[in-house]
C-alpha cells in the first residue's frame, strides 16, 4: 500500500531560473506540457511559476510577457515535504497553505512535486482498491451463505 509522498511524487521536474523572461517560462510549459515550474536562485529553489501565476500576476494587470521576469511573478515556496513524508500529512500541508503543488526536498535538493492530480489519482487507487476489496469480501459472504 501507499504510504509516503515518494511513491506518488513526480520525479522529472522542470525548473527556470529566476531570471528568465515570464515569456520563456510560458513557452517552456507550452512546449513540455506542463502547468508549473520550479524557480531557481543560483541552483536552489525559491518559487515556483503556475498557470494561475500568469493570470493573476501578468494577464490581469496586461503586462508583456517578455519584459516580466519569472522571480517577479512566482510564488514563493511556503511549505514542503520529505520523500518519507506520509501522504495524509503532505495533504493537510497543502491545505492548510491553500496550495495546488507541494515540492518534495531531500538534502536541500527539490527532488519531486505532489500535486492536487497526483493525490486525486491515488485517492482513486484507493477507492478502487476498497471497492474490489468491498465486492470480494460481500461475494465469499454471500457465497458462505448458501
Amino acid at each position: 500500500m501507499i504510504e509516503s509522498v515518494r511513491d506518488i511524487m513526480i520525479k522529472e521536474l522542470l525548473t527556470i531560473s529566476e531570471n528568465e523572461s515570464a515569456l520563456k517560462a510560458a513557452q517552456v510549459m507550452t512546449e513540455k506540457g506542463v502547468s508549473s515550474l520550479i524557480v531557481l536562485a543560483d541552483d536552489q529553489p525559491i518559487g515556483i511559476v503556475t498557470e494561475r501565476d500568469f493570470i493573476k500576476k501578468i494577464c490581469l494587470k496586461e503586462l508583456k510577457l517578455s519584459s516580466v521576469r519569472v522571480g517577479d511573478m512566482m510564488s514563493r515556496i511556503r511549505t514542503s515535504a520529505s520523500p518519507d513524508t506520509p501522504i495524509d500529512v503532505a495533504v493537510q500541508r497543502m491545505v492548510n497553505n491553500r496550495i495546488r503543488r507541494l515540492p518534495i526536498f531531500e538534502n536541500g535538493k527539490v527532488v519531486g512535486i505532489i500535486t492536487v492530480t497526483d493525490l486525486a489519482k491515488y485517492l482513486r487507487t484507493i477507492l478502487l482498491l476498497n471497492n474490489t476489496l468491498s465486492s470480494s469480501l460481500l461475494s465469499q459472504s454471500n457465497v458462505e451463505n448458501y
